[in-house]
């Protein structure tokens, strides 16, 4: 056995017999894991394990696949209705009389569909996790819609999503997938995952692989031809479903999923930057996932749904935000909050961070921590990670947003002044992303990096020498980890927000004058930062959207737009712009 620790029984069912791993307390609310094609149970071996120390884990081998016999002939022998009998001897076997937690991937999910949607499953299903897999009930159904009425942007789905299903195709013609999978392509199966899906090597997929892909292409003859012609017209769910989307399915379009809701009234969406094998290359998140949904319906009690936008993507990840004290920091923190995240918010100020992580609470995080740490302090920054890592798990989202403004002329700023500046505006960035973007690379799940730069990172002036050279800097570095990082799915984003109003401008050095001048024109700023008045919640905003859309450079106030423009297409007009005196 692969799954390390796992109780392994058999089940008899019509005339096959089922291999059944089971981990964790069998008094514990039992969590059914279904695999797809072309794989076995062990596709779930990752997840599993981390799901073992909540629930009673029950994975087994689909008929045909893994250590579970075929059915002969296998013409007939695996329709959606031979495959509930399949479900529901397990389910019998291992969870007796209470429901069970179902959760599928690409063909389980197709055919967990099935089970959570047929009359003689009631009672049984608790709730039900989808990743990668429809219904082909609800396909027909999406088909047929766009065949009947047409428009240019139906028509342009329905050929998006059969040039995804080409595979399909092959797999119904006779002898050919059985051919291929028992000769070459079984051979190179595991490569060609590691090269294009970044699957990582290990227990997957095991020495079966050629015969349970070869007795799996009879799941699609079975069952697709004769669905999508004849979708059932009552395939309701009847209990709660979890959604999955992986944003980079290369099979699966995520339009497919456009009008789910009219089969699953009580449903949660969620979706994931990643491919299709989401079991193997994101199994924190998966498992992270299923345990809150699980949790929440065994709890009796709908799944509080998190109101801020892109919610499916951030609900449950884990966020850590640098400065979230006030600004821009906290303003990012309160908006991952109501996405739903889990949000670290770190500040040097302790209250500061307290009041951030008790307000993220009451706006929608799940949890919210507060850390007090310089992030000038390497050392502190490394124990902070460690911590974080060991009790709360690797950051999915990291934001260096810490920073300090600094002005005056070059020959005004003072060694310490540049000390100061470069200490917290780039050297803290830098320690950022070596400690947390550590941890990701090593986790292998990917994640994102924001760091805050600014417009004066492309825009120069004379009385900001330090200010922008600290912040170029920053845009620089994100530049250069962006690509150093997307091999492993890590994205870096720099911002560059323009003028925004928050208190940063009150606590800005002046160099080259005296502290009562200092105050003077500290108030003044302030004051025409406020006058301009664009807030912090915008550029909180472009975070999360630029997140989601994994970009590279973004400018958010017009004016660092327009600057944006000018330095790639004009360079002369920002050069003579900087030799302006800014007014004292």
């Amino acid at each position: 056995m692969t799954l390390q620790g796992a109780r392994e029984r058999w089940v008899r069912t019509g005339g096959v017999e089922l291999c059944v791993a089971e981990l964790g307390n069998p008094a514990r609310p039992t969590v059914v894991l279904v695999h797809g094609y072309p794989d076995s149970k062990e596709v779930w071996s990752e997840v599993a394990a981390r799901l073992a120390g909540r629930f009673h884990v029950v994975l087994y081998d689909v008929r045909g696949h893994g250590r579970s016999s075929a059915p002969r002939p296998l013409r007939g022998g695996f329709t959606l209705e031979k495959l509930t009998d399949d479900f529901l001897a397990v389910a019998d076997a291992v969870s007796p009389g209470r429901p069970v937690h179902l959760v599928g991937h690409d063909w389980g999910s197709v055919q967990s569909w099935e089970f959570v949607t047929v009359k003689r499953t009631e009672g049984r299903i608790a709730s039900f996790t989808s990743m990668s897999g429809p219904s082909l009930d609800h396909f027909g159904h999406w088909i047929n819609k766009r065949v009947q009425r047409p428009t240019p942007r139906r028509v342009g789905q329905l050929l998006g999503q059969g040039a995804k299903s080409w595979y399909v195709y092959l797999l119904h013609t006779p002898k050919l997938p059985e051919l291929a999978w028992r000769g070459p392509l079984g051979k190179r199966w595991p490569r060609l995952l590691e090269r294009v899906e970044k699957v990582p090597p290990g227990d997957y997929p095991t020495s079966s692989l050629p015969e349970d892909a070869a007795h799996g292409a009879w799941l699609y003859r079975d069952n697709v031809r004769t669905r999508l012609r004849r979708p059932r017209p009552d395939a309701y769910a009847h209990a709660p479903v979890q959604l999955i989307t992986p944003t980079g399915d290369a099979f699966l379009s995520e339009r497919l999923y456009d009008e789910l809701e009219l089969w699953a009234p009580r449903l949660t969406r969620r979706t994931l930057p990643a491919g299709h094998w989401i079991p193997r290359t994101r199994p924190d998140q998966v498992s992270a996932w299923i345990e809150e949904f699980v949790t929440s319906v065994e709890g009796g009690r709908p799944r509080p749904e998190a109101s801020g936008r892109h919610s499916d993507r951030f609900g449950g990840q884990l966020v850590l935000v640098t400065g979230a004290g006030s600004g821009i920091g906290r303003a990012t923190a309160f908006a991952f909050a109501e996405a739903g995240a889990r949000v670290v918010a770190v500040d040097r100020d302790p209250e500061s961070a307290a009041r951030t992580a008790e307000l993220a609470r009451l706006l929608g995080a799940p949890e919210a921590w507060a850390e007090t740490v310089d992030v000038t302090d390497e050392q502190a920054m490394e124990k902070l990670a460690e911590k974080v890592r060991t009790e709360l798990g690797v950051v999915d989202v990291l934001v260096n947003n810490a920073g300090i403004g600094m002005s005056g002329g070059f020959f005004d700023t003072t060694t310490d002044d540049w000390r100061a500046v470069l200490d917290v505006n780039l050297w803290g960035v830098i320690h950022g992303c070596r400690v947390f973007g550590r941890q990701m690379s090593e986790r292998g799940q990917g994640g994102h990096i924001v760091n805050i730069a600014s417009a004066a990172a492309y825009q120069p002036s004379r009385a900001l020498p330090a200010y922008s050279t600290s912040k170029a800097a920053v845009l620089m570095l994100s530049e250069c980890l962006r690509a150093e990082l997307a091999g492993e799915g890590i994205g870096v984003t720099a911002i560059c927000p323009g003028l925004v109003n928050t208190n940063i401008t009150s606590t800005a050095r002046f160099a080259g004058v005296d502290s009562e001048e200092e105050a003077r024109r500290q108030k003044r700023t302030a004051r025409l930062y406020g006058l301009r008045n664009y807030p912090p919640e915008k550029v909180a905003d472009a975070v999360l959207r630029a997140v989601v859309r994994n970009e590279a450079v973004v400018p958010v106030t017009p004016e660092a737009r327009a600057a944006h423009v000018l330095s790639r297409f004009s360079p002369r007009v920002l050069r003579a712009l900087a030799r302006m005196r800014p007014p004292v």
